[in-house]
């Protein structure tokens, strides 16, 4: 029998049975601020010793391998995930840039191949299992891409509707695969923190699941799969460092999350130094982390998967960073849309600016003597640069065609070198 689980309130510590269908602590919720990051963020806790159940480690990250994690997640049965092949991304090693040595171990993990090309698969997967095991047929989200075309992709392999709500503004490929995925695509006229409230209140009239990140407590145990991967695919060698991208905060706590049930079953003897990083045009979460009021100053960042005025899931990743010892990192916007010219030219993988973001955090800390030669450091690459082409537009220079003979080519050749 498939051992239980719980949910526990971060702020008051109430707990809550998986039984029901429950979003956040509706005691700490109600005493939300205006401005400020939401309370009552809930984790979801497992009993580990019943998982451990006398086996060694080795034999418990087995077993886990074996059924697909499933005792470490929230559903009953691994066929609740469907079909599509989520998780289980590539881990590759990095030797040199533009030529030289790296000067340490580096790794990419490359989340642009999940199913619909981003991150975000992780906690759609599981949501919508966790949907399909209720018989909830509708799932709605907010989203500034991302989260809504994975969500779209994901329900309609699943045989559910999605309903999405975008700000606007958001990149014309993350709507069109929106669309494609034949979800209900409602664009708002206004920023994701109002989509993100509409949607809730949807939620509460119309009944649908709502998958929104930093809400949804399941959209952590998604994501958290990451780091068991990364377990696994390193022998247990964990990285020193892994540097994750943040926007609101959710993988940030998802990464933590994932190291500490391993942990907790005695399978890794300690986390790796997870480095938070961000643009220093949307640095919300990890400006605020040292400090005792929260200031919110209006995001404008190019990486428009991480751009969040006030960070939902602030006070969870607050906890894991201050338990777990964590660094941060803040990066300039040429600094972002360099990592991922570089990343690119050196490794064929093309990422979005919220992914090239944690390659542009390792970058400069390299650049800082921080990266030490006999380090394990890895990049979380979480989205394909695919879906945001505009972004990177102003760096590109697609030359004017030629004439279409051998002296013509080679004169346009000379002009490139």
């Amino acid at each position: 029998m498939k051992p239980e689980f719980h949910y526990t309130c971060i702020n008051c510590g109430q707990v809550f049975p998986a039984q029901e269908v429950i979003y956040r602590c509706p005691d700490c919720a109600r005493n939300d601020k205006a401005g400020e990051p939401p309370l009552g963020m809930l984790k979801t806790l497992y009993d580990y010793r019943a998982i451990r159940a006398g086996q060694t480690p080795e034999q418990s990250l087995k077993m886990l391998v074996q059924e697909r994690f499933l005792p470490l997640l929230p559903i009953r049965r691994a066929q609740s995930l469907g079909y599509l092949k989520t998780g289980d991304t590539p881990l590759y090693t990095l030797h040199a840039l533009d030529g030289k040595p790296t000067g340490c171990e580096l790794l990419l993990k490359d989340d642009s191949q999940n199913p619909t090309f981003s991150f975000k698969d992780r906690a759609s997967v599981l949501v919508s299992a966790f949907a399909r095991e209720r018989n909830i047929s509708t799932l709605v989200t907010a989203s500034t891409g991302n989260a809504g075309s994975s969500l779209a992709g994901i329900c309609a392999a699943q045989g559910q509707q999605a309903v999405i709500l975008v700000p606007a503004t958001a990149p014309a490929a993350k709507l069109t695969q929106i669309l494609m995925y034949g979800a209900r695509l409602i664009p708002v006229d206004a920023n994701y923190d109002t989509a993100f409230d509409l949607s809730i209140r949807l939620t509460e009239e119309f009944g649908w699941y709502n998958r929104n990140t930093a809400y949804n407590p399941l959209t952590i145990e998604g994501k958290k799969t990451v780091s068991f991967e990364i377990a696994i695919q390193t022998g247990l060698r964990l990285p020193d460092r892994v540097f994750v991208p943040c926007g609101d905060g959710v993988i940030l706590a998802g990464v933590y999350k994932g190291f500490e049930d391993l942990l907790s079953l005695g399978i890794i003897s300690h986390i790796p130094v997870i480095v938070a990083v961000q643009a220093t045009m949307s640095d919300n979460l990890v400006r605020n982390f040292g400090c005792a009021e929260f200031e919110c100053i209006p995001a404008t960042t190019l990486a428009d998967s991480i751009s969040v005025d006030i960070p939902r899931n602030f006070h969870m990743a607050r906890q894991y960073y201050q338990q777990y010892q964590g660094e941060t990192m803040v990066v300039e916007e040429e600094e972002i849309l360099n990592a991922s010219r570089i990343l690119s030219r050196n490794s064929g993988i093309f990422t979005e600016p919220a992914a090239a973001t944690a390659f542009a955090g390792f970058l400069k800390m390299k650049r800082q003597g921080g990266i030490l030669p006999n380090t394990r450091n890895l990049i979380l690459l979480t989205g394909s640069g695919l879906k945001d082409l505009q972004a990177v537009q102003p760096e590109l220079n697609i030359p004017q065609p030629v004439y279409p003979d051998a002296a013509h080519v080679l004169k346009f050749l000379n002009t490139l070198s």
